[in-house]
């Protein structure tokens, strides 16, 4: 999968979005970013203390200053660094908690520095020639396994079709029947309100909904689709959440596309 680094121009966005107290996942869906992008970036560069605020003005010097930065001394050839994550491996550290005590124990040394990511990149190195670290590991798995937790039903659900492929017509507002469909979330356990905006007139539709499945989305969705005329049934814009993934019944029952 291709990757590209957060421009100045969305660091801008971010920081006047999150002082105006919109959600993590807000922010993303307006970028069109994944929401755990969104997250690592305020975490990554915003401020360390209580009650900072992510703002570009004061972030993106140290940005770019970072980006000119050499990085050799976070591979395997700085020594010190090396030899610390290897001892507390062999105490059977688990990597996340060596990460921390790095900053603890070094809190001004920048080359003493190293993600739980590269150390399982690092054990997986060792274990595929003949070392013994990955037996340290609480699972002890020679491999760092792929992480499913936000590919399923999410950026990887078959059939989707990317929001710069709609038609022209649909983008531009130029016609009637072009939807833009989303939840309203209440609390934890307390269901949702999936609304239905029509891009053009700003006509709404909304419908209670006892939880987020998929299958209940649609068992609301398509009787209010199936009561307009076929005219006014185009297309359906909605994002990424699994609550969507059963999109292509709810196509095939409304005409929308």
């Amino acid at each position: 999968m291709s990757y590209s680094h957060l421009t100045p121009q969305e660091r801008y966005v971010i920081s006047h979005l999150k002082v105006a107290k919109f959600s993590i996942r807000e922010i993303a869906r307006r970028l069109g970013r994944h929401h755990t992008t969104i997250s690592r970036e305020i975490k990554r560069n915003g401020p360390q203390y209580p009650g900072g605020v992510y703002w570009y003005y004061f972030i993106e010097p140290g940005i770019q200053e970072k980006r000119h930065r050499a990085r050799c001394y976070r591979r395997q050839s700085h020594a010190p660094l090396v030899r610390y994550v290897e001892e507390k491996l062999r105490e059977d550290w688990p990597p996340e908690v060596i990460v921390a005590r790095l900053k603890a124990e070094f809190p001004h040394d920048d080359k003493m520095r190293i993600s739980h990511e590269t150390i399982y990149r690092w054990v997986a190195l060792d274990a595929r020639e003949g070392g013994t670290l990955y037996r340290h590991l609480r699972r002890r798995h020679k491999c760092r396994r792929r992480q499913k937790r936000y590919g399923a039903g999410r950026r990887f659900i078959p059939g989707r079709v990317g929001i710069e492929n709609r038609p022209a017509a649909a983008a531009n507002r130029s016609r009637f029947g072009d939807w833009e469909g989303d939840l309203v979330v209440g609390r934890k356990g307390r269901g949702a309100i999936a609304t239905h905006v029509e891009r053009k007139s700003r006509f709404l539709m909304a419908t209670l909904l006892p939880d987020r499945k998929a299958e209940t989305f649609n068992e609301a969705a398509i009787p209010l689709f199936e009561k307009l005329p076929g005219h006014l049934c185009q297309t359906l814009t909605l994002d990424n959440g699994k609550e969507f993934s059963q999109f292509k019944k709810l196509e095939a029952q409304t005409g929308l596309s």
